[in-house]
């Protein structure tokens, strides 16, 4: 799925409850953290075209977050895609290089180097930037260097996490390399589930004709850039100290997603302004696009959230198998017509989640599922806010 546009309106500075921020403080000549995000949300604006605003605000405090590296237990990926060539993706990749703190990047890099290069910098690590990503992770190439890379992206995430390795001239000698770093990769389609779980993911697409981007330059343009990561460095030093052991509130998401944006979110406390309800809005928005986008990945969930909605519209506490498979086969767009979910199918389906058919009432005339069996597997899977567009989602209040 792709993230839905957005209102590029600025939202009201008030509507985080009792949140103040660090009063986008300033000093030793450092820049004011709302002014230096909002320079950095235009420039790249000027040569790249966003799917949504949340979009845009998000890639803004991922770099930032880059230059704070040090005072975050987790180190969000931001994984930047598109299902075709063509549509921004390596000139996105291409900014964010301009933008954040010591730019690692690559397309083909060796393993063993990006492990030393991480491990040997293991106090102020470069941030890995790995382009055409895809042919790395493309279904049926599975290589060691594939796999040691993905371990080495899914361990950075968390701070203190390490990879051990077997070296030496025999193969006689250990060592462990340190893995935390902030990456971003590019490329065709979806990445593993296990980094995108741990990514703000960018879904691009190709500019309409109507759309317009300024050329991007290399000699010309990148000095903006370097002026503008040096302020964000300044800045950066200034808060650094002011950022250990804060927690945000009011994220509005949970689990792995808030460990993915609590770095983020709290680069934008700090640079007060709007900052603090855009990162909010654009986690709440984002996240749900994710789950949205998962949910049609997984047919498991898909089916779960279609009868959901079927036992909605009809209004009925139980509903025969035969009935249940009818409705769902006539859902436009669903798999269900196209695979012909019988209830023999569909029971199969259902076991996965401990869910069986069962008799409406002790006369054991009618089979079917009732809507009571099916609580538990709603709420872990397929709760009321997923199967919504992105857009209903309000504002933190």
């Amino acid at each position: 799925m792709t993230i839905a546009e957005t209102s590029d309106q600025t939202p009201d500075a008030g509507a985080v409850d009792g949140f103040d921020g660090f009063d986008g403080f300033s000093r030793d000549g450092a820049p004011e953290g709302a002014a230096v995000l909002d320079e950095a949300r235009a420039l790249l604006a000027e040569y790249v075209i966003l799917p949504s605003a949340e979009a845009l605000d998000a890639v803004v405090l991922w770099c930032a977050a880059t230059h704070v590296l040090s005072a975050f237990e987790y180190a969000p990926r931001l994984v930047i895609r598109s299902a075709e060539k063509g549509s921004g993706k390596s000139r996105l990749l291409e900014l964010v290089d301009a933008l954040v703190h010591q730019p690692l990047r690559s397309v083909n890099a060796s393993i063993s180097y990006v492990f030393r290069k991480v491990g040997a910098e293991a106090e102020n690590p470069p941030t890995l930037l790995l382009d055409e990503a895809d042919t790395i992770f493309k279904a049926g190439k599975h290589s060691d260097g594939s796999e040691n890379l993905r371990g080495l992206l899914n361990a950075g995430f968390q701070r203190g996490m390490m990879c051990g390795r077997v070296g030496g001239q025999n193969n006689d000698q250990t060592k462990e390399y340190g893995t935390f770093a902030m990456a971003a990769l590019c490329g065709i389609g979806r990445m593993p589930d296990t980094i995108e779980n741990r990514a703000v993911v960018v879904a691009m697409r190709r500019r309409k004709p109507t759309e317009h981007v300024r050329p991007y330059r290399t000699r010309r343009d990148r000095p903006r850039f370097d002026q503008l990561r040096e302020r964000l460095a300044a800045w950066a030093e200034v808060i650094r100290d002011r950022l250990d052991g804060y927690l945000p509130e009011n994220m509005g998401v949970e689990d792995r997603a808030a460990d993915t944006w609590e770095p983020l979110i709290t680069v934008a406390d700090a640079a007060g302004g709007d900052w603090p309800v855009r990162a909010r809005r654009a986690a709440r928005v984002m996240v749900a696009a994710a789950a949205e986008d998962d949910a049609d990945e997984s047919e498991g969930i898909r089916l779960l959230i279609d009868i959901r909605n079927v036992f909605a519209e009809t209004g009925s506490a139980f509903l025969r198998s035969e009935h249940l498979c009818s409705h769902l086969r006539s859902i436009a767009e669903s798999p269900w017509g196209d695979t012909g979910l019988t209830p023999r199918k569909l029971g199969w389906r259902l076991r996965e989640y401990g869910i069986k058919a069962d008799f409406e009432d002790a006369t054991h005339r009618l089979r079917g599922y009732r809507l009571d069996q099916f609580t538990d597997a709603f709420e872990r899977y397929a709760p009321a806010g997923l199967g919504i567009s992105p857009e209903t989602i309000e504002d933190v209040a």
